[in-house]
């Protein structure tokens, strides 16, 4: 995987490049007035609940069921589980670069968004009823940093992996989907403020390219020793 032509790389993480921009972009564009993000995180959430009532989000029982179990995919549980179980596949393939980079971007992905969280302390939204209970702080998302960097990352790898183009952009944008998915499964649970969520897609796609970055600038140091 991590073996392929650097050509290959950039066009496996172009995706997680035009998250990082496009809500990045989307970002600075809500914070740029005064008042501005505000109104916008407002605006949204109550968009998603049946006007004249904030505790109940639109659309029947069964499909406010059914975006809690969409949201969990994002959640600690979930996500922990897939990562062993993604590194031990890695193990038994010998691919320790590529495991090293799945582990990297959990790893350091969850510890930044907890850090995150006490250092902003923002609290949740009281603007609608949850759908779900949180004990944590509320920017960034953690669902939607964490699907960024893993659900992206790993997308990637496997992506890398295939030879035929159709598969590698089904895979791709696969995971771009799930990412995005989950991230607005958070707001209609009236769990996050939309820039939560926005923070979370662009720290996480961010974290992803810098864990990519790395992985390959040592790649490419071992890569004279390795030769015969």
């Amino acid at each position: 995987m991590l073996e392929n032509g650097s050509k290959g790389g950039l066009r496996e993480i172009a995706p997680i490049a035009v998250l990082l921009a496009v809500s990045g972009a989307v970002l600075a564009l809500v914070q740029a007035g005064e008042g501005r993000a505000h109104a916008f995180d407002r605006e949204l959430l109550l968009a998603l609940r049946t006007p004249g009532d904030p505790a109940d989000p639109l659309g029947m029982r069964a499909f406010e069921l059914a975006v809690v179990d969409l949201s969990a995919l994002g959640g600690f549980a979930v996500l922990t589980l897939l990562v062993l179980l993604a590194c031990g596949y890695l193990a038994v393939l010998r691919k320790w670069g590529d495991a090293a980079l799945l582990l990297a971007a959990s790893i350091g992905g969850t510890w930044i968004s907890e850090a995150l969280k006490e250092f902003f302390g923002r609290p949740r939204p009281e603007l609608v009823a949850h759908v779900v209970e949180t004990t944590s702080m509320s920017f960034p998302s953690g669902h939607a940093m964490l699907s960024a960097a893993i659900y992206l990352t790993l997308g990637a790898l496997l992506a890398r992996a295939q030879e035929a183009r159709a598969l590698r952009n089904y895979i791709l944008g696969a995971a771009v989907l799930l990412t995005l998915l989950i991230g607005v499964s958070r707001l209609y649970l009236g769990v996050h403020w939309p820039t939560d969520v926005l923070a979370g897609w662009c720290l996480g796609a961010a974290w992803a390219l810098i864990c990519w970055s790395v992985a390959a600038w040592l790649k490419r140091r071992r890569a004279p020793h390795s030769s015969p």
